[in-house]
């Protein structure tokens, strides 16, 4: 069955284009949410000026993007977290953090599922994580991420020394001698 998209179905189709689509898909999924819309000759020209119209959006949002681009490239990312002795994180770095990050760098709002991070990063290090910015631009952006500086670290405290044998039976005197002043109570 062939349809004309009205809005953008993500993975499958974005406003204005025409495509052949199961028939299923189309009546029970495409129609009733107003995605998408038979293809007769009246939609066919409504889909040419929709298409226009999209590209002309489009364009615009790339032209922003590569904007948001050339304000990152110039400021590194970096982000300081807790490490503990091998060199692995406390916690990880999620997107958020990362968004967080650019929010600050940048100065404007970032949507952190803009960010490609398939697992949190749990390492020291510089990693590279894909932006998607736009359906036509996506951007690598080296993080770095070095350990958090706390100052001192304190010296662990010593154990405390095993208790022998003629100890505890000093300390079991001790205890009894507490009972003479139980009764002064």
């Amino acid at each position: 069955m062939k349809v004309v998209f009205v809005e953008e179905v993500l993975g499958t189709a974005i406003p204005g284009e025409v495509k052949e689509v199961k028939p299923g898909f189309a009546r029970n999924y495409l129609f009733p949410r107003g995605l998408a819309v038979p293809a007769t000759k009246d939609a066919l020209q409504r889909a040419e000026a929709v298409s226009k119209k999209e590209e002309k959006r489009q364009a615009a949002l790339d032209a922003e993007a590569r904007k948001l681009i050339e304000k990152l490239e110039g400021n590194p990312i970096v982000i300081r977290a807790r490490v503990g002795d091998q060199g692995r994180l406390y916690g990880s770095v999620t997107a958020a953090d990362i968004a967080a990050k650019i929010e600050a760098v940048t100065g404007e709002e970032f949507d952190r599922r803009r960010i490609l991070l398939t697992v949190p990063i749990r390492e020291v290090g510089t990693k590279a994580v894909t932006l998607r910015l736009t359906r036509n631009v996506a951007h690598a952006l080296p993080v770095e991420i070095e350990p958090e500086e706390s100052g001192r670290r304190r010296a662990p405290e010593p154990l405390p020394a095993p208790i022998l044998q003629d100890q505890q039976d000093e300390s079991e005197d001790d205890a009894d001698d507490d009972d003479e002043y139980d009764d002064l109570d």
